[in-house]
């Protein structure tokens, strides 16, 4: 029997160049960093609003787009339902799901938290990020985020962001 062939693997790509009032995510650091971010931030999913927050943190980390941790108190009862499983970051630790619920939607393990995180990442034990492409809508300041290709990382992509970013089939490497 011959073994499957190994995942084609994209080379490593070009940063595109930042213009004035840009951020490029090849400039955000590997071991990631947590910033505050006091903008806007309004999720909605079943047609609800589901966040409307001013105290967000996003993650930034290389090739990534940011992600964004919304505080658990920003969330209505009953919208954040735990569920079984978890993954491991070799950053920020061990990750805990939830489904996300409003409107009749249930949009499944489309939400986590890091209850226990590492030294450097304490600012997430008590907030939750989403996958934005699972919800009707995630805005930063008005603006609506696009989400990250891919379906292993929840990045939101605003207007002022160059990539590439990681994400894709075959970026893994990267």
């Amino acid at each position: 029997m011959t073994p499957a062939p190994a995942p084609r693997r994209l080379p490593r790509p070009k940063p595109v160049t930042p213009k004035v009032g840009q951020e490029s995510v090849w400039d955000y650091p590997r071991p990631p960093r947590v910033e505050h971010m006091p903008q806007r931030v309004v999720v909605r999913l079943g047609g609800h609003v589901i966040v409307d927050t001013t105290d967000a943190v996003r993650v930034l980390e290389t090739s990534h787009p940011p992600v964004y941790y919304v505080p658990i108190a920003a969330f209505p009862e009953g919208v954040l339902v735990p569920v079984r499983g978890t993954s491991f970051c070799e950053f920020k630790g061990e990750a805990h799901y939830f489904d996300v619920v409003a409107g009749g939607v249930v949009a499944e393990r489309a939400g986590w938290v890091y209850p226990e995180p590492t030294h450097g990442f304490e600012q997430l034990a008590t907030r939750v990020a989403l996958y934005p492409g699972q919800m009707d809508s995630c805005e930063i300041d008005g603006e609506l985020v696009t989400s990250q290709e891919g379906d292993f990382y929840g990045g939101w992509i605003t207007k002022n962001l160059v990539g590439p970013f990681k994400g894709a089939p075959g970026t893994m490497g990267w």
